[in-house]
C-alpha cells in the first residue's frame, strides 16, 4: 500500500449543456458545474461541504463518498453551479405577458410613482417563471468521484516525497547511533574507574570519624548512580528497534500516521534518556543531533494520513 499524506487539493468542471432538441424546454439547458477538494492536516476526519441550495440534498451522498476513501484531514468540498441564463432565453408566452401586465397595473394603481417594468425585468420574470429546476445530482456524483480520485492521486505523490524524505532522516539516525554506540564500553570504564575512586574515599572516611552505616549508604549510592549511567546502550538499542518499526510501517504504507507519531515520541524519549546519562561531550552532540532529526521527522508524521 502507499502512504498518504493529509495535504492535496483536487478541482475538476463539467458543462452539463443540453441541446435544444435534448433538453426540457421548461429546463435550465445550459449550466456548468464546479467540484473543488481541498485537504490539509487534521487528528480526526473534518468534512465540510460548501453547496448551492438547489444540492443540498446531495450532501449525504457527498459524505458517504468521502469517508468510504479519506481517514484523517480537514477536507473541504466547494460545489460550484453557473447557469447560461440567455443561451437559452424564449419568448415569453401570451399567458405570462397578460398577466405581468395585470400585475402591473395593479400595483401601479396602489403605487402611482412604482417604475415601470423594463424589458430585461419582464426577461427575468417570464423565464425564472417557466424554468424548471434541473437535477444536477447524477452528475454531481459523477463529478466528486473524479474530484476524490484526483485528490487521492496529489495526496498519495505527496505521502511518496514525504515518505522518501522520513526514510533519509532514519538513516541518519542509525549513522549516529552507530557512532554512538562504541563509546559505551569506554564510558562505562570510566564510570567503573570514578565509582572506585568514591568508594575509596567512602571507605577512608568510614575508617576515621564516619559510622560503617554512614559509609555503607554512600558506597551504595554511588553504586546505584554507577548502575543507571552504565545502562546507554539499553537506549541505542531501543532506538534501533523504533528506527526499524518506522522504516517497517513506511514500507507497507496505509493508515499509519498515529502510529508513526506514537514512535516519535518513543525516539525523542530514547534521545532524550540518552543526552541526560552521557558522560562525554561526544555522546552529548550525538544526541542534541538526535533531537533536531527527529524534530524534524516529527512536523512531516503530522502531514500522514
Amino acid at each position: 500500500m502507499s502512504v498518504y499524506s493529509m495535504t492535496g487539493y483536487a478541482t475538476v468542471q463539467s458543462s452539463t449543456a443540453q441541446s435544444a432538441t435534448e433538453a426540457d424546454p421548461g429546463q435550465d439547458a445550459n449550466s456548468r458545474l464546479g467540484v473543488e477538494i481541498r485537504s490539509v492536516n487534521s487528528r480526526f476526519l473534518d468534512l465540510a461541504f460548501r453547496l448551492p441550495d438547489e444540492l443540498r440534498q446531495a450532501e449525504p451522498a457527498l459524505r458517504e463518498l468521502l469517508t468510504g476513501k479519506l481517514k484523517r484531514g480537514k477536507i473541504e468540498l466547494r460545489v460550484s453551479l453557473e447557469s447560461s441564463l440567455f443561451s437559452s432565453l424564449r419568448p415569453p408566452s401570451s399567458a405570462t405577458l397578460q398577466r405581468l401586465g395585470s400585475l402591473e397595473d395593479s400595483i401601479k394603481s396602489w403605487l402611482p410613482q412604482a417604475a415601470v417594468l423594463s424589458v430585461a425585468d419582464v426577461l427575468r420574470i417570464a423565464t425564472n417563471e417557466d424554468k424548471k429546476p434541473h437535477d444536477h445530482s447524477d452528475e454531481l456524483l459523477k463529478l466528486s468521484k473524479k474530484a476524490l480520485k484526483e485528490l487521492m492521486t496529489a495526496r498519495e505523490r505527496e505521502g511518496a516525497r514525504l515518505a522518501t524524505m522520513l526514510l533519509d532522516r532514519t538513516a541518519q539516525l542509525r549513522t549516529l547511533a552507530a557512532l554512538a554506540e562504541p563509546m559505551v564500553p569506554r564510558l562505562v570504564e570510566q564510570q567503573k574507574a570514578r565509582f572506585l575512586e568514591r568508594w575509596k574515599e567512602a571507605m577512608a572516611l568510614g575508617s576515621s570519624t564516619a559510622l560503617p552505616e554512614v559509609a555503607q549508604d554512600r558506597a551504595l549510592t554511588e553504586a546505584t548512580a554507577f548502575a543507571i549511567r552504565i545502562d546507554v546502550a539499553e537506549e541505542i538499542t531501543r532506538l534501533s528497534s523504533h528506527l526499524d518499526e518506522i522504516d517497517r510501517l513506511l514500507a507497507s504504507g496505509g493508515e499509519l500516521g498515529k502510529r508513526l507519531d506514537f514512535l516519535i515520541q518513543e525516539l525523542h524519549r530514547e534521545a532524550n534518556t540518552l543526552g541526560s546519562k552521557s558522560a562525554s561531550l561526544e555522546l552529548t552532540k550525538i544526541s542534541v543531533d538526535m533531537k533536531v532529526l527527529i524534530e524534524q521527522i516529527r512536523e512531516q508524521v503530522q502531514n500522514i494520513e
